[in-house]
């Protein structure tokens, strides 16, 4: 495990204390048992302190600290290495990982230029290995549904559509306050909807525009950015265009009733498709509680630790189903057949697009172009416009 923070505790800490405790099973590649064998962290507190508290029931790990960290991980040879480090440090550490023929679980956004995608993408087929990325949104059952109504052509041709992510300023004032610096929420939040969008949805991307505010979390003339508006335009097969507008927010008062504002609409030709975190069903309110340490509206389909009816104490959700999907896949791969049919089954779950590097070029595309727009804002020369040919990002 490549990065200790917020993360882990909500999505890997849940499925390697669960694994440790059950196995992993599949007919295809029997019982396996799936072990946290080491940790990379900057000052290794957090692993410290996460060994002492799961003592009880997972195996000691090894804990590595400093700028070498990650290296002296990868050289421990594991199976598979999870990286959930802030994003500008991804490339290096899934890089060494991969030329070490390890597969490779990256947090979004993957790498934040096109560069770094085809170099990654590259170094897994050449080492025959797994390269993933966690984009657990298209796990959340809404959005399984929307794309089942999409590929059963139930809902016809995509005409526009319009995303919101709200979070509130402790996520950029405490979370995440040690890289925000230089930052914007768009990278970090809006990546999930571009790749709903574009794994949903098909097409070309082609056309990339953004803007944002500044003055809360950074200097109002600096490079931080409090919220940011991007737009893109996708062109499908039959000549025809649609655009979709995400909204991102990480300075909303601490105090709003969603903890995540979450809103998606998606028009067709035949229909609508409306969505909202914070009308899925459930309200809570909790004397002295909420809405701060508990929030009015809860998303127990992410993640929800509940007390099964009978009786055990579970922590569960999408985001803690990718995860779970990730080591299935590679014991798909190591342990699911013969070992002449190997780069079959790597090839099997290299054509999963919903996470395979090779299928990120353009939700990558887009992330690169709206920090290069957001750039030249920061520089006094907004109103930027990317375009993108499927190769490379063209600014104007």
């Amino acid at each position: 495990m490549i990065g200790m923070g917020m993360i882990f505790d909500e999505t890997y800490r849940p499925f390697f204390e669960a694994v440790a405790r059950k196995g992993l099973f599949d007919r295809r590649f029997g019982d396996l048992d799936v072990q946290l064998t080491g940790a990379a962290t900057r000052t290794g507190k957090r692993a410290e302190a996460y060994q002492q508290a799961a003592a009880d029931i997972l195996p000691p790990f090894t804990s590595f600290a400093g700028d070498d960290a990650a290296a002296q991980l990868i050289d421990t040879a594991p199976a598979f290495v999870c990286i959930a480090t802030p994003d500008n440090r991804h490339f290096e550490a899934a890089r060494d990982a991969l030329r070490a023929g390890i597969h490779v679980l990256i947090e979004k956004p993957s790498v934040l230029s096109l560069a770094e995608l085809d170099e990654l993408t590259q170094l897994a087929v050449e080492n025959r290995v797994l390269a993933r990325v966690v984009y657990h949104k298209l796990l959340d059952p809404d959005h399984k549904k929307l794309r089942t109504l999409v590929v059963d052509n139930v809902l016809q041709h995509v005409n526009n559509g319009y995303c919101s992510l709200l979070e509130p300023r402790q996520i950029s004032g405490q979370q995440f306050a040690e890289w925000i610096t230089g930052r914007n929420p768009g990278t970090y939040v809006a990546v999930h909807y571009i790749k709903l969008i574009d794994f949903t949805f098909g097409g070309r991307l082609k056309t990339i525009t953004c803007t944002g505010q500044r003055g809360i979390v950074g200097p109002a003339d600096g490079p931080t950015w409090d919220s940011c508006q991007l737009r893109l335009i996708y062109e499908y097969e039959d000549g025809r265009e649609a655009a979709f507008d995400l909204h991102t927010s990480w300075v909303t008062p601490d105090n709003f009733p969603g903890y995540v504002e979450q809103e998606v609409q998606f028009r067709f030709d035949n229909g609508i498709w409306n969505g909202h975190s914070r009308r899925r069903g459930v309200e809570l309110t909790v004397a002295g509680q909420t809405p701060l340490q508990l929030k009015n509206t809860i998303n127990n389909h992410y993640n929800a630790t509940c007390v099964e009816p009978w009786g055990e104490r579970t922590q569960r959700g999408y985001g803690v189903e990718v995860i779970e999907r990730f080591a299935r896949e590679v014991a798909l791969v190591e342990y699911g057949g013969p070992a002449a049919e190997r780069m079959e089954r790597l090839q099997q779950v290299r054509s999963l697009t919903y996470s395979d590097l090779s299928a990120d070029r353009q939700v990558v595309a887009a992330v690169e172009a709206m920090e290069l727009i957001l750039a030249e804002q920061a520089a006094g020369r907004p109103d930027r416009v990317v375009r993108f040919d499927g190769h490379a990002l063209q600014l104007i």
